[in-house]
């Protein structure tokens, strides 16, 4: 009885913060959309180099790679005279509720967590560690069945009612992202070995940056898509993100090497 009455204050409590989540700030990242899309993918980088960054900070994979994308948004938004001090920006982050046991059913069972991430903290590792923060506090929150529930609800409404909702929704947050764990070993496609893989997240709710996160083989890609009216050079941002990964190695190296 104790655990129900745990789970569903808690459960109450994250529907509140949902609900409650102020529009994200008017960054150069979030905007009336335009047509044209752009999109921009980076070098294979090693798997290892993000694990060793990892295990010298604390941080999960998922953690140091977010992170970089932080700062690579953060350098971008530089850039182009943004103002970054002390600003945050929420990535809408896809977490995967389906049971193991139930992973060959059909339809779709994930809820979304709100991520903000912290552009305005310059230092790569303090960073890191504020970012590692927030998203062990989402894991410990019941947001992403809380999504889920209302995900499932808009999805037996009216189309005007999932417009208006997503529209909410989408104004909370500037940007979706997504990281998906890919085959471990290298595959083969009609005998040929397949060199690398790429994926878009979705992108809904009048959102214009789409961040793809995909690892295979011990190897890690970057994608970024972008509405070309607000940031025209995704490219940038790529580059950005392998700079962010190499100096925060460089940085954890440094440490672990220091008798």
């Amino acid at each position: 009885a104790l655990d129900y009455a745990r789970l569903g204050r808690e459960t109450t409590m994250a529907l509140g913060r949902l609900l409650l989540l102020p529009p994200d700030p008017k960054t150069i990242y979030k905007g009336p959309l335009s047509v044209p899309k752009v999109a921009a993918w980076s070098d294979a980088i090693p798997l290892p180099q993000i694990k060793a960054i990892g295990r010298a900070t604390g941080a999960t994979v998922n953690d140091v790679l977010l992170s970089a994308v932080a700062g690579a948004l953060r350098r971008y938004a530089q850039d182009r005279v943004q103002a970054v001090e002390g600003l945050n920006v929420r990535g809408v982050i896809p977490v995967n509720l389906r049971r193991e046991s139930a992973r060959i059913e059909l339809g779709n069972k994930f809820g979304l967590v709100f991520l903000s991430l912290p552009l305005g903290i310059a230092d790569p590792l303090e960073r890191l560690f504020e970012l590692k923060q927030r998203m062990d506090d989402l894991k410990d929150s019941q947001e992403a069945v809380v999504a889920f529930g209302i995900l499932n609800a808009i999805g037996m409404a009216p189309n005007e009612i999932e417009n208006i909702v997503v529209n909410i929704f989408g104004a909370k947050a500037t940007a979706v992202m997504t990281n998906v764990p890919g085959p471990r070993r290298q595959i083969y496609f009609a005998g040929a070995p397949v060199r690398q893989m790429m994926f878009w997240v979705p992108q809904s709710g009048r959102l214009g940056l789409g961040v793809s996160i995909f690892s295979y083989n011990d190897h890690v890609w970057l994608g970024v898509a972008t509405d070309q009216g607000l940031a025209p050079n995704p490219e940038t941002i790529v580059a950005y993100y392998q700079d962010e990964i190499a100096q925060l190695f460089a940085l954890t190296q440094q440490v672990t090497e220091t008798p």
